[in-house]
């Protein structure tokens, strides 16, 4: 006869065999600390960002960026010079060459080159970001508003926005700030001349984004419990829509800073006694073969300036668009 097993009955708790869904749910010590580091993001914006820090392109952007906004705010710390003040400048040493005490030489005016460049740093980021806000801002609302109600809304809306898209930008804001030249401030009428031109690519982009989250079913569950249109366009809609018009607007406030420059370079930007980068490239291009360096500098402020925030806008593309993971 065989042996009867010791123990037929049911296992006592404290000695019952753990099953194998149970020994791997059973955190192990620091497993938690663990999984919390290594796992991967939940949100887009926390995964962007976990993309975005590693990339050295947006690591480099971010740190020009960084000093050239230092250098918009607090220009003093950069230079003693005041180009403001009309005895900083000597006709009798125009266009000398850099020297200890002027970095970058003197212009035609006998004014310092250096301290003009990093005072002219204000006005030409603050025409791009004032004029990259009104454009997301306004592109922005009314590309939410045309995807969500559509039909009658949406088709003028469109029509609208393709005739703005048939004027030239830099034409069409060399216009009007020729228009009005002399009735308002020179740095608000670039602000107005680039924005009236520049909010129909993202009144585009955001009435796409629209359009495909607006079908998805936390929109439609949202309708069906009863939220009312703003609630569902700035509490659901908005939120999940904003990626490409953040990446577009990064993209465009170097355009736009370059399109000031432009104007200046017309004559129809920013006007003395302010200063900006287009303006002093302009004062020296006449000039330009007698001496270079007044015209060179300010060009190569632009340039990383408008380098950097392209750079930063390619950056956050790549991350927040999951085509391209």
């Amino acid at each position: 006869m065989s042996e009867t097993p010791p123990h037929i009955g049911p296992m006592r708790p404290d000695t019952q065999t753990l099953s194998v869904d149970q020994v791997m749910a059973t955190p192990s010590p620091g497993s938690g600390k663990h999984k919390k580091k290594e796992g991967k993001p939940a949100s887009l914006w926390t995964d962007a960002w976990y993309d975005l820090r590693r990339k050295p392109m947006f690591v480099i952007s971010v740190v020009l960026i960084a000093v050239l906004l230092v250098i918009s705010i607090w220009p003093s710390l950069f230079t003693s010079i005041n180009p403001f003040d009309a005895k900083t400048c000597d006709l009798s040493t125009a266009r000398h060459l850099p020297s200890a005490g002027h970095l970058f030489g003197k212009d035609s005016q006998g004014c310092d080159v250096y301290a003009r460049a990093i005072y002219g740093a204000r006005n030409s980021i603050v025409i791009g970001v004032l004029t990259t806000v009104i454009v997301a801002i306004v592109g922005g609302l009314l590309g939410l508003i045309a995807a969500y109600y559509g039909r009658a809304v949406d088709t003028l809306s469109s029509r609208v926005t393709e005739i703005f898209f048939a004027i030239p930008p830099i034409l069409g804001a060399l216009l009007i700030a020729a228009t009005f030249r002399g009735t308002i401030n020179s740095i608000l009428l670039v602000v107005i001349a680039l924005a009236v031109l520049g909010w129909p690519m993202t009144f585009r982009i955001m009435r796409a984004a629209v359009i495909t989250a607006k079908n998805q079913d936390f929109v439609v569950a949202a309708r069906a419990l009863g939220a009312s249109p703003g609630r569902i366009m700035f509490r659901h809609l908005m939120p999940n829509a904003l990626a490409p018009v953040i990446v577009i607007a990064t993209i465009n406030l170097g355009g736009f800073i370059a399109a000031e420059a432009a104007l200046s370079f017309l004559g129809v930007g920013v006007q003395s006694p302010d200063i900006s980068w287009g303006l002093m490239i302009a004062d020296a291009r006449n000039r330009f073969l007698e001496a270079p360096l007044p015209l060179v500098f300010p060009a190569v402020f632009l340039s990383i300036t408008v380098l950097a925030f392209i750079m930063l806008g390619d950056a956050v593309r790549d991350a927040l668009d999951p085509k391209l993971r």
